[in-house]
């Protein structure tokens, strides 16, 4: 899930950068800090936003940069629990898949990658024996999170499965609706053959 975080901090301007307004130098310095800036609470840290507040700088003897007391928003990446998200598989090895959802990666066990019993090829391929499906490099799914992990903060893990109904690669569930549509679209047709015939019925 994606949130705006409201935040405050002192935030250290050198002198290269007193040329500028202070509102640019405290971005930039905002956005150098927080960059690759991960913690439990927040999530994973996308950007420095509207920068609402900025109080006068204070210069600390014998470091000859300004510090600034500032407020402003985070853009952040938090994955939750059973969140449903959508990605492209980055790389598949014999025990799984690893997909890239934007900000994060996470790893989809090979027994969570389809209802079905799994083989990996050499090209990195993962087929399902019955169903014949394929998941491979760079393939786009719908996936849900079911497992989050910020004990290393430096690489947070997180756990998918795409066994669940409306998961998965997009053209798996693109052939799944494809015969729902023309049952849908033949039963609409009964209907109105029904409803055809009484109208007939009525002015006999």
């Amino acid at each position: 899930m994606f949130y705006k975080v409201q935040v405050q901090d002192h935030i250290r301007v050198p002198p290269h950068l007193f040329s500028l307004q202070t509102k640019d130098a405290v971005t930039q310095m905002a956005r150098e800090k927080f960059d690759g800036y991960i913690s439990k609470d927040m999530g994973i840290v996308i950007d420095v936003s509207d920068i609402t507040d900025i109080k006068d700088g204070v210069i600390i003897p014998g470091d000859g940069a300004a510090y600034y007391h500032a407020e402003f928003a985070l853009l952040t990446f938090k994955p939750e629990m059973h969140e449903v998200v959508f990605g492209k598989i980055k790389d598949i090895a014999d025990f799984g898949a690893f997909i890239n959802i934007g900000p994060a990666e996470g790893m989809i066990h090979v027994s969570q990658t389809m209802d079905d019993f799994v083989s990996f090829s050499k090209d990195k391929v993962l087929v399902g024996k019955e169903s014949k499906r394929s998941l491979k490099v760079n393939d786009l799914c719908l996936a849900k999170i079911i497992a989050v992990s910020f004990k290393d903060l430096t690489n947070p893990k997180l756990g998918l499965t795409m066994r669940q109904e409306c998961l998965g690669k997009l053209e798996w569930l693109e052939e799944k609706a494809a015969p729902e549509e023309k049952e849908q679209k033949g039963q609409q047709k009964g209907q109105k053959g029904k409803e055809h015939k009484k109208e007939q019925e009525k002015h006999k």
